[in-house]
Order: C-alpha cells, then structure tokens, then sequence
C-alpha cells in the first residue's frame, strides 16, 4: 500500500469521526432544546397563574370600595355580585363585578393593567347585557373599569366613552371621573 492510500485513509477517518461527533452533538443539543422547551412552558404557566392571583388581588381591593365609590356619587348600593357569566341564545360573556340597587346596574371590568381593548371589550359587554339578562331589562345600566395601573390615555377614553374609572392610589381605590362626569346609561 502506498502513502496515498494511508493518507485518504486517514482522511476518511478523521471525516468519519468528525461527522460522528457532529451527529452526537445535533442529539445533545435536541435533547437540550427539549429541556429548554420543557422549562419555558413551565415558567409561561407558573406567569399565567401569577397574573391570575394578581387579577384577584386587584379585584379584591376594588370590591370592598366599590360600595363606597359609588354611594359618593349618590348611587346606592344594594348588592354586589362578584364574577358573574352569562350564556343565553349562543352568546355570553363574564363581569367581574356587577353592582345593583333598585333602579340602576353597574358593571364593573377590573385588571392588573388596563388597556384601551378592555375599553372595548367592556363596552361590547354592556350592549349585550340587558338582552341576555332580562331579569335587569328595567334598570339603568352603567359601566365602569378598574386597574392597579391604568395609563392616562386609557383613562380618557373610558372616560369619554362614558365610563366611571376606579385606579389604585396608594392603599386605597378611587374614582378618576371628575365631579362633573355623567355616565353614559344603557
């Protein structure tokens, strides 16, 4: 055998051995993927189930104010129905507050943070809410939104759209509606 031939030899060995190690290392780094892909999903959910306790935090600072919110703009409060959900007719929809007296409902969306599209998501809410639950077919309907933050201009626009907004300040919920706010009534 001549040089030439140990020569390709080794160079088809050391390819051989080079594509092996390649292929070993495509498998230890798919495996990682894998772990990585595992732990990712793990960490989404253990953030989804923390969005959700902070959602009811805030839902639980609002409630206990709520009554005294709205008895300071002169509307009484007879009940408080905490997370309701309708379904009638093939439609539906879930609040998170729904406070009522005699005459007068209000519903109430509440989130950690709160966007211009739950603006309109609530609005969608309060149009479907006496045709699918007659029961209040009588009352005046409102609405209002709450947040632990609430960004200015979300503010203005529920605001304009008629809408009471409650904010956190400090350790206490608060209406952001001026004095002179008159909400609109479904």
């Amino acid at each position: 055998m001549t040089t030439t031939d140990d020569t390709w030899r080794t160079v088809a060995e050391d390819i051989w051995r080079t594509l092996n190690e390649v292929a070993i290392s495509q498998q230890e780094t798919a495996l990682q993927m894998k772990e990585t892909d595992r732990r990712m999903k793990q960490l989404q959910q253990e953030l989804g189930k923390l969005g959700n306790r902070l959602g009811e935090f805030v839902e639980w600072q609002v409630r206990p104010a709520v009554v005294r919110l709205f008895q300071e703009r002169g509307i009484e409060v007879h009940e408080m129905l905490p997370e309701i959900s309708i379904h009638r007719d093939g439609e539906g929809f879930e609040v998170d507050l729904l406070v009522v007296n005699t005459t007068e409902a209000i519903l109430v969306e509440v989130k950690s943070k709160l966007s211009q599209g739950d603006v309109d998501d609530h609005l969608e809410r309060l149009a479907k809410f006496k045709r699918l639950m007659p029961r209040y077919s009588d009352v005046e309907a409102m609405g209002a939104v709450a947040g632990m933050v609430v960004p200015d201009a979300v503010a203005r626009y529920a605001y304009r759209r008629g809408l009471f907004v409650l904010a956190q300040s400090g350790e206490t919920v608060v209406v952001v509606n001026d004095e002179t706010f008159q909400p609109r009534r479904w």
